[in-house]
């Protein structure tokens, strides 16, 4: 699902017979339809940014430019594994540099094949970023996020057709965001199978006026939510974030070995149990999916971050509660040609389902995932996002590479935590 096709659909009626016509959709893939990461749903139930910009070793690679293997630890180069002996960034834990294997045998085909990956060390946000730190950043800069931007038709280029564009109602080009429809035609959707992208559009709605401030719509508001993750951020709003705070959006590659917390090929960051002695580990859907939530986690939406417990590395809730960013592109084959030291991801984006619209990558899964259709929740599974959309439930952590430190800490929203006395032993 993406902002564009519901801009296309706001205030019209949400019948599957046009759900796509005039939107630049189509019923049937162009290619072969690739399932992400154990969710069609977060396909449209994740909407969110994308754009062009693998990643560095320093603060963040302009869109199309590549990586260079000098920034980040070429594969001739020793392997950062210790902490350096540095101030840590606050509210980081330092991940150990090492190799983990990367996928599964037990989600979808996009997370195989299973590979060896090595990976430098690097610093990575305790929790996500909430909505408190993500005001002392737009307080001290006065960002706008794209939700509270109003769309203009040439925002669309590329992804529709000058036709489509033309044919999109003035009234739909209203500032706004995705949120959950809980009216949703319960008659349209499936109950005997496992819905078609394009019906997945039934479940969500466009919000006008829907942003971080406004969560939920109109009259929501954040007073008691600043120690929840921030949401409605789309994919560059997470990245003028970074830029300002010093830090990056972690590579795929990173975000994963980071959430298996030192276990090895466990399904969960705290093994492979979902529920431990009967008890919720994280804050996902309980119940069928969209029809009934039966929130026994004690969360119907967003958790306050910190609500469950941290994995081997001191990380919270890197399964669900929100959608996290990455600094990847898309691509359902990129398994098959990664690099094995540090990889940037696919130098392009391409989405089966969707293949005009390039698409990041996100992970961890939300408090919309479920057992009956997303499993998003899984170290490995994985999903993608539109670089326009942000939805209320997607957000981002960051996370600073060693030998970008000294960038970061000249920053102008650093913020430095307590000394480590941790010296990185000589290399011979």
């Amino acid at each position: 699902m993406t902002l564009r096709l519901m801009i296309c659909l706001f205030a019209a009626c949400l019948l599957i017979s046009s759900l796509l016509i005039g939107c630049g959709g189509d019923t049937t893939d162009p290619v072969p339809e690739v399932q992400s990461g154990g969710e069609a749903v977060e396909t449209a139930e994740t909407v969110s940014s994308d754009e062009a910009s693998p990643r560095t070793g320093e603060t963040i690679t302009p869109p199309g430019q590549k990586p260079s293997e000098a920034t980040h630890g070429g594969s001739d180069q020793p392997l950062i594994v210790d902490e350096p002996d540095a101030t840590r960034p606050r509210g980081m834990s330092w991940i150990p540099g090492g190799s983990f294997k990367m996928g599964s045998g037990d989600g979808f085909p996009d997370e195989l094949p299973i590979h060896e990956v090595e990976l430098d060390g690097f610093w990575m946000d305790t929790t996500e970023v909430t909505v408190a730190e993500f005001k002392r950043f737009a307080d001290a800069t006065g960002y706008v996020t794209i939700a509270e931007r109003t769309p203009k038709r040439e925002d669309f280029a590329g992804q529709l057709t000058p036709a489509e564009i033309a044919g999109i109602p003035e009234e739909n080009l209203v500032a706004g965001s995705i949120c959950f429809n809980p009216k949703f035609d319960r008659s349209q959707f499936p109950e005997d199978r496992r819905p078609q992208p394009h019906e997945i559009y039934l479940v969500w709605k466009y919000e006008k006026g829907a942003n971080w401030r406004q969560p939920d719509g109109p009259g929501s508001d954040i007073k008691d939510r600043m120690d929840h993750p921030v949401t409605h951020v789309a994919w560059d709003d997470a990245v003028e974030y970074c830029k300002w705070a010093g830090k990056e959006l972690p590579s795929e590659a990173e975000w994963e070995y980071a959430s298996r917390g030192g276990l090895d090929q466990k399904s969960y960051p705290w093994g492979d149990q979902r529920e431990v002695s009967g008890r919720w580990m994280t804050n996902i859907w309980q119940g069928k999916w969209p029809y009934e939530n039966l929130n026994q986690d004690g969360f119907e939406s967003t958790s306050p971050v910190r609500s469950f417990e941290p994995n081997g590395y001191g990380l919270y809730e890197m399964s669900g509660n929100v959608w996290e960013w990455c600094q990847d592109y898309y691509r359902a084959d990129y398994y098959t040609k990664s690099p094995p030291r540090n990889p940037p991801g696919p130098e392009d984006s391409l989405d089966p389902n969707e293949p005009r619209i390039p698409k990041r990558i996100q992970r961890g899964g939300s408090f919309m995932c479920n057992a009956n259709y997303c499993t998003g929740y899984r170290n490995a599974a994985r999903m993608k996002g539109d670089m326009m959309s942000g939805s209320w439930h997607c957000g981002f952590r960051c996370v600073v590479r060693a030998i970008a430190y000294e960038k970061f800490a000249k920053a102008e929203g650093a913020l430095i935590g307590e000394t480590r006395a941790v010296t990185v032993p000589a290399v011979e």
